[in-house]
């Protein structure tokens, strides 16, 4: 598509110059405005027969693809939030689902069935490098499927305005051969680990006994809030409130005390904390892996 937009755009700059050109280098109208019309004419045919074949070889790409959906697809739930994505795993080997949030794991070469939806306004996904984009809309569930051929990190980004924050709606899709994500996956699926020392053990009770909890999961404690992200793995998440900020124990401290400072519009409210709270449920959190 791409290639032939561009040539058909340079097409008609040329053409357009040479208009411009002819037009100060003739003086007579009639034969000029008949051979113009002829030529305007061709070009109309040219390009509704262009834009046709276009339209056509997409329709029937999408439907071949449509029907080449797999049977044994993995299974993966992406619910799009104001300014944030649920991720659920269908864990192929229990039956269990398993809830991350804003980083994508995909095995290579295998195909994800990705059922999209969203909780609040119309969103729409979009990773450049590995699919075209699908719009996420409330009360619907849009399936694409992806089955990716190269390793490595991607960005993904939601493509549809959605709201003061939807520039810094980000998503971070990792592809992994097939032994590595299924290791990723089974780390996922286990409850958080009872803390070591006594600095992360307070964070731990900070975050299970505050605000935190009311909003947040982590699974093997007290936390089981809903309304926001799964944080039972969140420290080995590359980034933070959707790809906005490097998951750093500095900038976890800024995000927990204030977020609207760093992302303006976000529905976490800020936490008040003293510093020593803060470097301790920091702490824990990025110890959560």
């Amino acid at each position: 598509m791409l290639w032939v937009c561009g040539a058909v755009y340079l097409l008609v700059l040329a053409f357009l110059g040479w208009a411009i050109w002819r037009s100060r280098h003739q003086t007579g109208t009639a034969p000029q405005d008949h051979h113009m019309r002829a030529g305007l004419l061709t070009w109309a045919l040219i390009i509704t027969a262009g834009i046709g074949t276009l339209a056509t070889a997409s329709f029937l790409v999408d439907r071949a693809l449509a029907a080449a959906r797999q049977e044994d697809a993995l299974i993966i739930r992406i619910t799009a939030h104001q300014w944030w994505w649920r991720i659920t795993y269908l864990d192929p080997a229990s039956g269990a689902w398993i809830e991350t949030a804003n980083e994508l794991h995909l095995p290579l070469g295998q195909t994800a069935r990705l059922e999209l939806a969203a909780s609040d306004v119309i969103h729409s996904f979009w990773v450049p490098n590995l699919s075209g984009k699908l719009d996420v809309i409330p009360g619907r569930r849009n399936v694409l499927d992806i089955t990716p051929q190269r390793v490595g990190w991607y960005r993904g980004q939601c493509a549809e305005f959605c709201g003061l924050q939807h520039a810094l709606m980000g998503l971070d899709v990792r592809v992994a051969p097939a032994e590595e994500f299924a290791a990723w996956l089974a780390t996922q699926a286990a409850p958080a680990a009872e803390p070591p020392d006594t600095v992360l053990a307070r964070g731990r009770d900070l975050f299970t006994s505050g605000p935190c909890a009311a909003c947040h999961t982590v699974r093997g404690t007290g936390a089981a809030g809903q309304a926001g992200p799964d944080l039972t793995h969140f420290g080995a998440r590359r980034t933070l409130a959707a790809s906005t900020l490097t998951n750093n124990r500095g900038n976890l401290q800024g995000w927990i005390v204030n977020p609207e400072a760093l992302k303006p519009g976000t529905l976490m409210p800020a936490t008040e904390l003293t510093p020593e709270d803060a470097d301790a449920l920091a702490r824990y959190l990025a110890w959560l892996r």
